[in-house]
């Protein structure tokens, strides 16, 4: 039986066979039977991993430690609020860091935390946690963005869609450019893939 680990676009957290691309964390989720509780974060440090760093091996859900989750590919995991992990991902964060300034014509790098803070707003609604959306044209979203086409989630990539599931991206009907969506992809990460990071996608979205 799969543990509740994996990671959707929509931020929710599943028990699915897929184990995907990259693991993260949001810190203990966990208790002492490996099941979640209510809380679906206890820091605003929303990190995506590599799954194999300097062959370390670790229990996926230790006791009173934190809880490892599991995304697709990178798409997934910026949709659903989280940003590389600046130890095991130094390259990839410093990378992400320097979309960051440009996107917002900064002079520096902005440091973890503030781009934790400025991610949490972004992501979640404080009063119901659960996660923000918004409204956008089709055309004006940035490859790697992920939206809802028809409920289910999807990928912008090339001047396309392809719909999403654990078997992999799939092409759908395109729909319109002009055409409004519901964007899962925070703002903060939009940016990001605006001034040019380029996120970790599974082979599938290659294919299509």
């Amino acid at each position: 039986m799969p543990l509740q680990n994996r990671v959707l676009p929509t931020q929710e957290i599943v028990a699915a066979p897929g184990r995907g691309l990259l693991m993260g964390n949001r810190g203990a989720l966990h208790g002492t039977e490996r099941r979640l509780g209510t809380t679906r974060w206890r820091t605003k440090a929303w990190i995506c991993c590599l799954l194999d760093f300097k062959g370390a091996q670790r229990d996926p859900m230790p006791p009173g430690r934190w809880t490892a989750l599991f995304f697709f590919d990178e798409a997934v995991a910026l949709a659903a609020g989280h940003r590389p992990c600046a130890y095991c991902r130094r390259r990839d964060f410093l990378r992400y860091a320097g979309a960051w300034a440009r996107g917002r014509g900064l002079d520096e790098r902005p440091r973890a935390a503030a781009m934790d803070a400025q991610l949490h707003l972004d992501r979640v609604e404080s009063r119901t946690r659960r996660q923000r959306t918004t409204i956008a044209p089709l055309g004006e979203l940035p490859d790697g963005a992920m939206i809802l086409v028809d409920a289910t989630p999807a990928l912008v990539l090339g001047g396309r869609v392809y719909n999403w599931s654990w078997e992999g991206y799939a092409t759908p009907a395109d729909p319109p450019a002009h055409r409004e969506v519901v964007v899962l992809t925070p703002p903060a990460n939009l940016v990001v893939l605006q001034a040019g990071y380029a996120p970790l996608l599974h082979p599938s979205a290659v294919r299509n």
